[in-house]
């Protein structure tokens, strides 16, 4: 069984300034992002311009982080947040919710589809296979950070890792549940988007099956990962929040695959 090694969360210590890696990870999802909307935009039948990738990944940014922030601090923890306000604002000491900055992605995209003429699904089937880069760096930033381990895992276990627990004062073998997620929701995720958007797919296929994997893997791995402290289970002794956050997710994605597609036979 591997020891996780402790990574200091800062980068670069420059004195006045400090670099995080948690937010050079963000860094490296935007940058991958553009790079592989740029490669997109040049299959013409998507129909976009390289130049309008820059454009719409600084509204994703901005919906990413607000909407990010937001969603951890309604989903996950309000009574911390409304008791120190000002704790909102440490978004390096991590606390970002994927579900919201869903939501806040999905707000931004929508204002900039309206501002070039395009639909939110003409739009969202674009991004959707570049999504998978940012959730792949964000969940290596988590692991930096030596947050978000999952449960206490058997001492024989193939998969986990031994992890400095300091309310036991001791290692403690747990389930690297960051690296699980950068596997499926990242890597595998991606592999999966871009294969199948090679092809012109029907408005809305493309960011169903987005919808659908990443609801469907997140569901599964909440099996491993702890529940936020301040929620805990919310039924059944393993029903978590994120797990009902994914349930719509993976609804709306079977919806758009296979009803909505149906009714729409422009492609994209």
């Amino acid at each position: 069984m591997m020891t996780y090694q402790s990574i200091s969360p800062i980068a670069l210590d420059l004195g006045v300034l400090q670099v995080r890696w948690y937010g050079l990870m963000y860094l490296v999802g935007f940058l991958g992002g553009w790079y592989y909307g740029v490669k997109r935009s040049a299959d013409l039948w998507r129909g976009w311009q390289a130049e309008q990738v820059g454009d719409m990944l600084f509204y994703i940014a901005v919906g990413v982080i607000l909407g990010g922030r937001l969603g951890y601090i309604f989903f996950y923890d309000f009574a911390h947040y409304i008791a120190y306000p000002f704790d909102m604002l440490k978004i390096w000491q991590g606390g970002m919710s994927f579900h919201g900055g869903l939501i806040g992605v999905i707000t931004a995209v929508w204002l900039y589809g309206n501002k070039v003429n395009k639909s939110l699904l003409e739009v969202t089937d674009f991004i959707a296979p570049f999504v998978p880069i940012g959730l792949f760096s964000g969940r290596i930033g988590n692991y930096i950070n030596s947050e978000l381990w999952g449960k206490t895992a058997p001492d024989d276990s193939p998969w986990a890792m031994l992890v400095y627990d300091p309310s036991v004062q001791g290692l403690v073998a747990k389930y690297p549940t960051q690296l699980l997620e950068a596997l499926l929701e990242g890597l595998v995720l991606g592999v999966i988007l871009w294969w199948f958007s090679r092809t012109q797919r029907a408005v809305g296929a493309v960011s169903g099956l987005f919808l659908l994997g990443y609801g469907s893997f997140r569901f599964i791995v909440e099996f491993w990962r702890m529940p936020d402290v301040q929620l805990g289970y919310l039924a059944w002794d393993w029903l978590t929040m994120g797990q009902i956050l994914c349930l719509p997710m993976i609804a709306g994605g079977l919806f758009l695959m296979l009803v909505w597609g149906k009714r729409h036979a422009s492609v994209s």
